[in-house]
């Protein structure tokens, strides 16, 4: 007879308001979640609120000036088909790489953009210890935004700021169930989770928090490595350029070897 296995499941809060610079998010947030989460739970929670919040909405004429202000590295440009405009895929100033440097006009009022939190691990941190003493139970926040994906199609949510939760599970010298001893496998399970809570989150919608419930072992102390974890330091990254950058800077050392031959 077959078992049922491990399960989890996610909701999101409706009834939320409109955030506002200077608003007490924990505040807010412990208001509605009072009577309805749980010890062990885990929050999503959009990266957008926290950035309304923390007042990083700036007057934008230009948004492609709003995401050179936000650039660190250029990763990759191109122009689109129908001249309208560029896709810049930049390294922002949180050390994300990611389209537009994150920098968001939706949601936000005409002639202005919203930027990401300034330090989203920061901001997890201050609101999970809020949220932990106000409601008097353990729980996870995450931090989210969405990320498109080399070689796929499509975006998914992904963690940029994380607390009291698991963000990445190293196996690498376990056992798979067969024996083998795996090398390389570590689930970045902050932004799996973050992913698997935008299903029922929504821009439209005006659902910009949701509750992961039944996997209160992934909740941790305040004090664990936050989603900046996850960023893969550069001499491990195989694909720290696009293929035109890659090629335009391999031509130039061609040319610049051939010149000092000359």
């Amino acid at each position: 007879m077959t078992s049922i296995g491990p399960s989890f499941s996610v909701f999101a809060l409706d009834g939320l308001p409109e955030f506002h610079s200077g608003d007490d998010l924990a505040g807010l947030l412990a208001g509605v979640l009072d009577g309805v989460v749980e010890d062990g739970d885990i929050l999503a929670v959009t990266s957008k609120i926290v950035s309304k919040v923390e007042g990083r909405i700036v007057a934008a004429v230009d948004r492609e000036d709003a995401i050179t202000a936000e650039t660190v590295r250029l990763v990759a440009e191109r122009a689109h088909a129908d001249g309208a405009g560029t896709t810049r895929i930049v390294e922002n100033r949180q050390g994300l790489v990611m389209a537009a440097a994150g920098v968001d006009a939706s949601n936000a009022p005409d002639g202005h953009v919203l930027l990401l939190p300034e330090y989203p691990d920061r901001s997890a941190h201050q609101l999970a210890a809020a949220l932990r003493e106000r409601l008097g139970i353990r729980i996870g926040v995450i931090l989210t935004d969405t990320l498109g994906r080399p070689w796929r199609e499509g975006q998914t949510d992904a963690a940029i700021g994380a607390a009291g939760v698991v963000v990445l599970r190293d196996l690498a010298g376990t056992a798979d169930a067969n024996g083998h001893t795996l090398a390389v496998t570590a689930p970045a399970v902050a932004d799996e989770l973050a992913a698997a809570a935008d299903l029922v989150k929504g821009k439209a919608s005006h659902r910009p928090v949701a509750v992961i419930r039944g996997l209160g072992h992934l909740v941790t102390e305040l004090d664990a490595p936050g989603a900046h974890a996850l960023i893969r330091p550069s001499d491990r990254d195989m694909f720290r350029q696009g293929s035109a950058e890659a090629y335009a800077d391999g031509y130039a050392a061609g040319l610049a070897a051939r010149d000092g031959l000359a």
